[in-house]
């Protein structure tokens, strides 16, 4: 469900090679892109295959950012010089994926939800969810600044390690005024370095504390980013059907975090004190709940209807991996690796937020299960 142009965010501006030109013509085919996108898909989906811990839409966004990193690199250099042309071809398709194909991935993340699976929990689960993800995502921006960090930055940081990871890190981006590109970069860093990590170190610690499997799924499902990092952690430990489960319950709480921060990003610009803000982002105006966070929560109640067949419930995981694939391909186009490098800050941030859910998560398992 797409806005009108006019109402697009800034920070969704064509992607583009780090210091790359500026936007391409009004006019100029998208079809070069979204074929660079449809290969990046099939790349990104044979990579899962062998590295199943690492998502689809991770692999495709740091395929992204690798292709356009050389392909800037490339153009500076006088062999190369043609590169900066050739590339322009790509850029309308990359920002159309980026954007719309964007939009429908997450709108359809709804339809994964079976929601009376997920109240079957009972009330101390999702007590550990709702408590873990609030804390996290309330305090790590605090953190963040503290540290010096952009507001960008940190709400990015915290909603990928708070909610469900790269997915919740492009979802926020669409709608947060105040971030761009290499907040995103640095958010997704954070969700593939600590939830690989994890991979390994919640296990170990769940022996080390003699966490029982029940215990072990709700954790594992209620701290880990990724949705392929808790399945990993599941299928190894025996507790895959009820860690996927708790992770899909942090996921429906995509939806109200990014409503709320899109709430207040609309309160900002009203408040004479944010002046300077609300002038770069005159003219513009957002609703209070995305249309996508709308669509997003229409597809959990018609899924939560049991009409739906099985035959799509099955399917639309799927279509939603590759959707999501090539739209964070066209976002991992606009990262600059280069900063990205620098952004040290950001990784200990992530640190930080990682041990948070994870210290709240296990607290909650400990005395409520």
């Amino acid at each position: 469900m797409p806005l009108p142009d006019q109402q697009l965010p800034q920070l969704t501006a064509p992607p583009h090679p780090p210091g790359g030109a500026a936007p391409a013509a009004p006019g100029t085919s998208i079809w070069p892109g979204i074929g660079l996108a449809a290969v990046a898909v099939v790349v990104a989906m044979v990579g899962n295959r062998f590295a199943p811990a690492f998502s689809p839409a991770v692999i495709a966004v740091l395929s992204g950012a690798v292709l356009a990193n050389l392909a800037a690199w490339a153009a500076s250099s006088a062999r190369w010089s043609g590169t900066g042309a050739v590339w322009e071809r790509f850029r309308p398709g990359l920002a159309f994926v980026a954007k719309r194909v964007l939009r429908v991935a997450i709108a359809l993340l709804g339809l994964q939800i079976a929601l009376p699976q997920v109240l079957a929990l009972g009330w101390q689960t999702l007590l550990i969810v709702v408590t873990a993800t609030g804390v996290t995502f309330a305090v790590t921006p605090v953190i963040g600044r503290r540290m010096g960090l952009s507001p960008g930055t940190s709400l990015l940081v915290a909603t990928g390690v708070s909610i469900c990871g790269a997915a919740a890190v492009a979802a926020m981006r669409e709608s947060a005024d105040d971030a761009d590109d290499d907040d995103a970069a640095a958010a997704l860093s954070v969700v593939v370095l600590y939830g690989s990590a994890a991979i390994v170190a919640v296990p170990a610690l769940a022996a080390l504390f003699g966490l029982s499997p029940a215990q072990l799924g709700v954790w594992t499902g209620a701290a880990v980013h990724e949705v392929a990092q808790v399945a990993a952690i599941g299928a190894a430990s025996g507790v895959l059907a009820a860690a996927v489960t708790v992770k899909l319950a942090r996921v429906i709480l995509l939806a109200p975090l990014v409503a709320l921060t899109s709430f207040r990003a609309r309160r900002a610009r009203r408040s004479p004190s944010d002046a300077p803000a609300a002038n770069r982002r005159e003219g513009r105006r957002t609703p209070v709940m995305p249309l996508f966070v709308a669509a997003f929560l229409a597809m959990v109640a018609v899924r939560g209807t049991g009409w739906v067949p099985d035959a799509v419930t099955q399917a639309v995981p799927q279509v939603t991996n590759v959707l999501m694939a090539a739209a964070l391909f066209g976002l991992g186009t606009g990262i600059d690796v280069r900063k990205l490098v620098k952004g040290g800050r950001a990784v200990l941030l992530g640190a930080i937020a990682t041990g948070i859910i994870a210290a709240v998560s296990l607290t909650g398992v400990a005395v409520l299960l």
